[in-house]
């Protein structure tokens, strides 16, 4: 098989190459060539998909998928698609759940309404951009493209930092605030198996819409903390906290506290999509204890969060440490 991935050095991008060239496919990536870094044997195409002329490097070759990552200007999105219309056997467009318009009911599946969004936007929030990117695509390929609406990706080369957040607070040790209940369900995705089902699927030439993304359940909040202790080897004490004494301290769920949205909150539903058609169509998650695992491997080699390949640095997640003891201490014995 042959892949390109406009892209490729980001985290699922990343991801991607390194499942297709594990796979044995022939693989190429489109980019800029200013950051990250590429196995052994991928081709690299160079080129700024924003920049006049910048699709100059995609005139030429045949691919049997293309996976597309781009969180930028639907324009953008939608000039590339064209600039390979009639030379891919499938298109992939990585998208996001929150295209998903607010209010969103927990439980939802692809036909929930999304945000509006201009395909020939040039600015716009996440949500937008990612929205207009999917109606871009559509454009070239209606139907037959298929959008994975991600959700929550954890896994070694996060680049937003939410998993390795809770790996290092709790290698430092000590007393750690941990948000309740610990039996709370949670939803996301391996990056390596949104990987691979992006692969399989583009593969199998499938089409549509679907939310990529465990079943909620998939584990808990307390199963992902004690593989984190378990892991690190830290003598780390997790105190488990209600949320309601966190909340009342002006704690925002899933900024503050990476990953934790309590049950009955405004931004629950992003734990609790239905993946039933991407259940029904191979999705396979693996085990939080192999993801927490290998993110801990990872972080160790590399150190230290890698900046978003191309994109502008996102806002830091967690809690400061003074503020976690002062939360701690004015917190009623345990």
């Amino acid at each position: 098989m042959k892949l390109l991935v406009l892209g490729g050095t980001g985290f699922v991008g990343g991801a991607t190459v390194a499942e297709a060239v594990r796979r044995g496919w022939s693989v190429t990536v489109f980019n800029r060539g200013v950051s990250g870094s590429r196995p052994e044997g991928v081709h690299r195409l160079r080129g700024d998909r924003t920049a006049p002329g910048g699709l100059a490097a995609l005139a030429d070759g045949e691919w049997d998928v293309v996976v597309d990552t781009w969180d930028g200007a639907p324009r953008a999105a939608g000039a590339a698609a064209r600039a390979l219309h009639g030379r891919v056997g499938q298109y992939v467009y990585v998208s996001s759940g929150s295209v998903y318009a607010e209010p969103v009911q927990p439980g939802s599946a692809e036909d929930a309404p999304v945000v509006d969004a201009d395909p020939d936007a040039t600015d716009g929030d996440y949500p937008q951009l990612k929205a207009g990117a999917e109606r871009a695509v559509r454009q070239v390929y209606g139907d037959a493209a298929l959008i994975a609406r991600a959700g929550l990706i954890l896994g070694p080369g996060e680049d937003i930092g939410r998993l390795p957040w809770w790996l290092e607070r709790i290698a430092r040790g000590g007393e750690v605030l941990a948000p309740g209940p610990a039996d709370l369900p949670l939803q996301y995705v391996d990056a390596r198996d949104l990987a691979g089902w992006l692969l399989d699927r583009g593969a199998d030439r499938l089409g549509g819409t679907f939310n990529v993304v465990s079943r909620t359940g998939h584990t808990t909040m307390g199963e992902l903390l004690d593989a984190c202790v378990a892991v690190t080897g830290a003598d780390a004490r997790l105190r488990w906290v209600d949320p309601e004494p966190i909340l009342a301290a002006g704690v925002v769920p899933w900024n503050d506290l990476p990953i934790w949205i309590p049950l009955g909150h405004e931004y629950r539903w992003l734990q609790e999509r239905d993946v039933s058609r991407a259940y029904a169509a191979g999705l396979t998650c693996r085990p939080v204890a192999e993801t927490v695992a290998d993110t801990w491997r990872w972080l160790r080699q590399v150190g230290t969060v890698p900046p978003r390949a191309g994109r502008p640095q996102r806002a830091k997640v967690g809690l400061d440490p003074a503020r976690e003891s002062a939360l701690l201490a004015g917190l009623a014995p345990a």
